[in-house]
């Protein structure tokens, strides 16, 4: 089985990430369709030559704060100019913007360079460094693009590479989004054999961050006994907690939770109960 610190440790990480089909080495796809245009919509002034006496985190800062007054343009010369200089959350910020459409026009590609450039040069950054949680989360989102492809484009679906992405953030940065990909995969059979008990495994350490859809699909698992020994007390338990902080958006948590309940017994509700306040004082206890 191919592990994301396997390609790194045998200098393969140009192959995932770089020189894969889906990109080439600076991270422009190499055979994009003729529709989809990697460069920029316009033209924009030299970003060393605006800000000529800023660092790269002054830059990266700066252009924060322009994109929280609503400046976009002085937003986008300032982020531009960081992301230039290396800086992840100025990388991580414009591919956000590209992936999410906001304050720009949406463009998955422009969204899917900037998080291959900040993978690849920042895979080691130490997971306790302020800077860690963005390179984790591009990790997570190149994970979900290579999941579904990118339309139109040489991005093409790779869960095995997917798979690798995502274990990386889950194993050295212990992100939690990375790890509830990962469990699910690992249920689903998808990029890997499917497996159960590591499934349940990293199910399990992203619910206990408080991962609302691996408490859910955790809680799922264990109340029907899906691949492990069947605790329906403690898969209600979870399904508890998930369904107490699941939004509108996250129905199927919802009726996850109240099919198990309508099944659980008397006294298993009763010890779901108790298991709740167990697993939010082990949680609270954890912060």
């Amino acid at each position: 089985m191919r592990t994301y610190d396997t390609l790194l440790s045998c200098g393969l990480i140009a192959l995932a990430l770089g020189f894969s089909p889906a990109a080439s080495f600076d991270g422009r796809p190499s055979d994009a369709a003729p529709n989809q245009s990697t460069a920029p919509a316009a033209p924009r002034p030299p970003a060393a030559a605006a800000i000529p006496r800023a660092t790269p985190y002054e830059a990266q800062r700066s252009g924060t704060q322009a994109l929280r007054a609503g400046k976009l343009d002085q937003a986008m010369t300032s982020l531009e100019y960081a992301a230039e200089q290396g800086m992840p959350g100025a990388m991580w910020k414009l591919g956000r913007m590209y992936a999410d459409g906001d304050g720009v026009s949406q463009n998955k590609l422009r969204a899917f360079e900037y998080f291959v450039n900040l993978t690849k040069t920042h895979a080691y950054e130490p997971p306790d460094s302020q800077e860690s949680r963005f390179v984790a989360s591009a990790f997570v989102a190149l994970g979900q693009y290579y999941l579904d492809g990118i339309p139109d484009t040489a991005v093409k679906p790779d869960p095995a590479v997917a798979m690798d992405l995502f274990r990386h953030a889950a194993s050295y940065f212990g992100d939690q989004d990375a790890q509830y990909h990962l469990g699910r995969l690992y249920l689903l059979g998808t990029g890997t054999a499917k497996d159960s008990v590591q499934a349940a495994r990293w199910l399990r350490l992203a619910a206990t961050k408080g991962q609302r859809s691996a408490q859910a699909l955790l809680g799922g698992m264990l109340f029907k006994g899906q691949g492990v020994a069947r605790q329906p007390a403690m898969g209600l338990a979870w399904l508890t907690i998930a369904k107490d902080g699941a939004s509108a958006e996250e129905a199927w948590i919802t009726e996850t939770y109240r099919s198990a309940l309508a099944q659980a017994s008397a006294d298993e509700r009763l010890q779901a109960a108790r298991h709740v306040e167990e697993l939010v004082r082990a949680r609270r206890a954890a912060k």
